[in-house]
């Protein structure tokens, strides 16, 4: 998440609220009030936040920092005693998403985002989040860690987002081990969203080999759980992350999709993000993107014949071969998407995802300025 340092003052527990620029003179109770302007702490709102290092304490909570050029109205932050200003929801943004927890059952090689074992509930907090989120927001993520191992307060968290965000899309992302109990699976289908999806990530067509890239003996409860999933109609996506260990069976990967799998609504192959699990086992996993486009384009168009839909997450376009560009997705959330100094003057570059900023100096060897566009990119 994007965040911002700065000096806090009467600060003791965190607090979180929508920030505004004093358009609304009611119900100031939830917002932060965002002035370069003021002398002193504004009064009813439960926090100020400045660039004026000349305010008067009043006693009332409030951060000081260098400049407020990355507010906007509507934006949801929380402020702590450290400092420190962390964006919860960007109003401008389509990658908004909710960390339901840090738990995993899990431990893939190349998570990005290890977890975390112990930790207070979050849900208090996730239900208040919601109800500061802009009603028109269009998506928005339930992620973890692994989201289902808050047990039922998962549904609370989908309902209200329903009560609160009644036009709003929800996209989930699970290992789906828990939808392996068919009863779980049920209480999803019973909150009867009228748009919602679930994306789990499944990596390999052999059962020991997705085990030990995920850490546990989960295949074919993983299995399980797509299958009851669709018995109760719920879309469905399925996630690869392509690295060294994965690339070589993408093609037999995708054959065994499209015949075990047929009612997935989209396949998505994904470019690793390296940080976290996947920058301490970095060596097991790196290849250069360029090298693995025979397989991945085999992959896709296998897909994409049988009349699937195969997505490529997080690519770069320039890397890619011309007749498999057009199922590359901006997938790269805003605050952590980049371009390189050899992107300028691109003629794909506002169409590409460009890269992580974590991947800055681990990305392809190929990438390059595109002068000339041969084909049109769209499928």
């Amino acid at each position: 998440m994007k965040q911002i340092q700065g000096t806090s003052y009467n600060i003791n527990d965190d607090i979180i609220g929508r920030i505004t620029f004093g358009k609304n003179i009611f119900s100031r109770s939830n917002e932060i009030l965002v002035s370069n302007n003021v002398n002193k702490p504004a009064f009813g709102y439960s926090a100020t936040i400045t660039s004026n290092k000349s305010v008067v304490d009043n006693s009332k909570p409030y951060c000081i920092v260098d400049n407020t050029d990355s507010f906007h109205e509507g934006d949801v932050v929380v402020v702590n005693n450290q400092g420190e200003v962390i964006f919860v929801y960007e109003i401008s943004s389509n990658h908004n998403a909710i960390m339901a927890t840090e738990r995993c059952n899990h431990r893939c090689i190349m998570c990005p985002q290890p977890p975390n074992v112990q930790e207070k509930d979050k849900t208090p907090f996730n239900l208040k989040l919601i109800s500061l989120f802009d009603k028109e927001t269009e998506e928005i993520g339930i992620t973890g860690g692994e989201p289902t191992l808050i047990g039922d307060n998962f549904f609370v968290l989908i309902k209200h987002i329903q009560k609160e965000l009644p036009k709003t899309a929800i996209s989930i992302l699970s290992n789906g081990v828990r939808f392996a109990d068919k009863e779980f699976a049920m209480k999803l289908a019973k909150c009867h969203h009228h748009d919602l999806q679930i994306d789990i990530p499944l990596f390999s067509d052999i059962a020991d080999e997705h085990n030990r890239i995920v850490g546990a003996k989960t295949f074919y409860k993983t299995i399980q759980g797509l299958y009851n999933l669709a018995l109760f109609r719920q879309r469905i996506g399925l996630r690869i992350v392509v690295h060294k260990q994965t690339y070589k069976r993408l093609p037999q990967f995708a054959d065994f999709i499209y015949h075990n799998f047929p009612f997935v609504s989209q396949v998505a192959f994904m470019q690793m993000e390296t940080t976290g699990l996947a920058k301490e086992n970095f060596d097991e996993l790196w290849i250069d993107p360029y090298d693995y486009n025979n397989e991945l384009r085999e992959a896709v168009l296998l897909l994409a014949d049988r009349g699937m839909k195969p997505y490529i997450y997080n690519a770069q376009l320039c890397v890619l071969p011309e007749d498999i560009r057009c199922y590359a997705q901006q997938s790269i959330s805003d605050w952590k998407d980049i371009y390189l100094s050899e992107c300028d003057g691109c003629l794909l570059k506002g169409q590409c995802a460009g890269f992580f900023a974590s991947n800055k100096e681990h990305h392809s060897k190929h990438i390059k300025k595109v002068e000339h566009i041969s084909n049109d990119i769209s499928c």
